[in-house]
């Protein structure tokens, strides 16, 4: 029997799993195990058997910002999403499991006339992910809105605050500790409902006009440098539509590195460390990867 069919449904369990079939990018080897628990209860029973087996593990939502790679995950990733996604409102607060979509939660907010996450409307991760690395858009931050974060912190259930969950940009102590997020409560405004519809329709003709969304991709590759913008720099350095095998410099967007099919991770890597050798040359401009990177090198 399977170590982990004592806590989960043979349905939620995948052996030597595809990662490309669970990342936006479409891009990873496979998994030894891809588990998807539906409860608190599974979530902690799963990374309990883990530990307890010596076994790697790492928590993924929608797989949007993340690059496996091609040699794939030893261990089990553990995938909160659809089977996690429950949504409720209070008067001005949205709390919500961490495997509903911001753009699900953005759409509740609308529906209820709240204001506040309108920049989230076109994100495709999950509000567990995506709080993780403090997400934002179009000038607004989720930090700028979550109450409380509920998460998994040795074993115990633990709910921080705003202040203790130590937000920067696109980084929080979440991803530094690695906490499991489960919940996620979102302080906002009420506002004219008109007003909210015409916010996000102008962030989703702004994504669709600018952005390479016809293409896999991992949303931005490189975080904002202070005061400049990374794809600005690549353009200038001349590298729109520079192509390592199958991953290409967005023309449309130079701070994305798109999947034109058939890319590996090697190829993302290697452009993307093209791409910031060039701008170090040519600016003395240090670019960070905004993608997170996990499997077996």
């Amino acid at each position: 029997m399977n170590i982990f069919e004592k806590v989960l449904n043979k349905n939620q369990i995948f052996i030597d799993e595809p990662m490309k079939k669970h990342t936006t990018f479409k891009i990873g080897g496979n998994a030894d195990y891809l588990l998807l628990p539906d409860s608190i209860e599974q979530i902690l029973d799963c990374i309990k058997i883990c530990k307890e087996n010596n076994i790697d593990y790492y928590v993924i939502g929608n797989g949007s910002n993340l690059l496996v790679t091609d040699k794939g995950f030893r261990g089990a990733i553990i995938k909160i999403l659809k089977n996690f996604n429950d949504i409720t409102i209070k008067d001005n607060i949205i709390t919500a499991k961490s495997g509903a979509t911001l753009s699900a939660i953005a759409k509740k907010a609308y529906d209820n006339s709240l204001t506040g996450l309108e920049f989230a409307s076109g994100i495709p991760g999950t509000i567990g992910g995506g709080v993780s690395m403090n997400a934002g858009a179009y000038g607004g931050e989720l930090k700028d809105v979550v109450k409380t974060v509920t998460v998994l912190k040795d074993n115990e259930i633990v709910t921080l605050d705003n202040k203790e969950c130590n937000f920067e940009y696109r980084n929080s102590r979440i991803l530094k500790e690695r906490l499991v997020v489960l919940e996620v409560s979102l302080e906002l405004k009420a506002s004219d409902k008109e007003e909210i519809l015409s916010k996000m329709k102008q962030n989703t003709k702004s994504r669709n006009e600018k952005q390479p969304v016809e293409y896999a991709s991992a949303g931005s590759t490189f975080k904002r440098p202070p005061n400049n913008f990374a794809g600005k720099l690549i353009m200038e350095a001349g590298l729109s539509g520079k192509t390592i095998g199958g991953a290409s410099i967005s023309q449309k967007h130079c701070g994305f590195i798109i999947n034109k099919g058939d890319a590996t991770c090697e190829d993302v890597l290697k452009l993307a460390d093209f791409a910031c050798k060039e701008v170090k040359e040519k600016f003395d401009i240090e670019l960070e990867k905004e993608i997170r990177i996990i499997g077996e090198s």
